[in-house]
């Protein structure tokens, strides 16, 4: 007498989608360390060429600074402190004025763009200016807010402000007129009121716009402090670079640079948490799931 086990193919089933799962995560799991591998490799090699090139005479250590004297700069920036004061202080003043100007251009442009995308009136009245202050190039704002505001703080803020406005007001603008006509449609035979519309069905649905112009939006603020700075300030790492360049100090220019590519590359892995946290509906990118 045969006996089947029913519960047989169900077990098959589950330990064959367990092996699969394994696999997959495996394989990610080697794809990444290839890349951080690879990552850590073109670096390498551009960092040896570029010293081998200043040690053979190839490369003009004089215009073109060397890998071993950046590092010596910033070694004695961190140790003995700059022309200004200390290092820390440089930083901390130009990350201060780029917070605060991408907290303000940040929050209103995601304001204007929400209001300007849900009233198609406001929109057609002030697209033509929202155009003309667009085309003025934003960094020549900067000696006009030098001149108004002074060397401190509040011109670099301002010119950070619109650095950043305008990239989140388009995107934040975008997201809403994106936004599922049918879901909206179904909010308000329900009874929705349009704040109930506007906070529940299009501000989600923007999210995404919002937050993808976050990253970018950053480096323009970043740009902006330092523009400012460079133009005229007390402190900072714009002040730090333009002091280099004024002395043909080509090490304090790139050792500069690399501090703010450092600071950059620290908030964008900190927005990218943030954004991780706050959409966490949305699907893995095509090129994650096929990892």
């Amino acid at each position: 007498m045969t006996v089947y086990n029913e519960t047989a193919p169900a077990q098959f089933e589950t330990t064959g989608t367990s092996e699969i799962e394994r696999r997959a995560k495996a394989a990610l799991k080697r794809r990444r360390v290839l890349v951080i591998f690879l990552r850590i490799a073109i670096l390498a090699v551009v960092l040896i060429g570029w010293e081998a090139g200043t040690r053979t005479g190839l490369i003009d250590p004089f215009f073109f600074a060397s890998p071993t004297g950046i590092w010596d700069q910033i070694v004695t920036w961190l140790t003995e402190g700059t022309s200004m004061g200390p290092l820390w202080l440089q930083v901390w003043v130009t990350l201060e004025e780029t917070f605060i100007g991408f907290f303000i251009g940040a929050v209103g442009g995601v304001v204007c763009g929400i209001i300007l995308g849900r009233n198609k009136l406001l929109a057609d009245v002030f697209s033509i200016y929202i155009k003309i202050a667009n085309s003025v190039p934003r960094v020549v704002l900067g000696s006009v807010f030098i001149i108004a505001l002074g060397l401190g703080m509040a011109s670099k803020v301002a010119l950070a402000v619109v650095m950043v406005f305008f990239v989140v007001f388009a995107n934040a603008f975008q997201g809403v007129r994106e936004a599922d006509r049918a879901m909206i449609a179904n909010a308000q035979i329900l009874g929705a009121s349009p704040w109930q519309v506007t906070t529940a069905v299009v501000i989600p649905s923007a999210m995404s716009w919002i937050l993808a112009s976050l990253h970018v939006s950053f480096g323009f603020a970043l740009v902006g402090a330092v523009v400012g700075e460079f133009l005229g300030a007390k402190h900072g790492i714009g002040l730090l670079i333009s002091t280099a360049q004024g002395a043909f100090n080509a090490n304090g220019v790139f050792a500069a640079m690399i501090i703010l590519a450092v600071v950059a590359l620290v908030v964008e892995f900190l927005i990218t948490i943030i954004e991780n946290q706050l959409v966490k509906w949305r699907p893995q990118p095509f090129n994650e799931q096929s990892a």
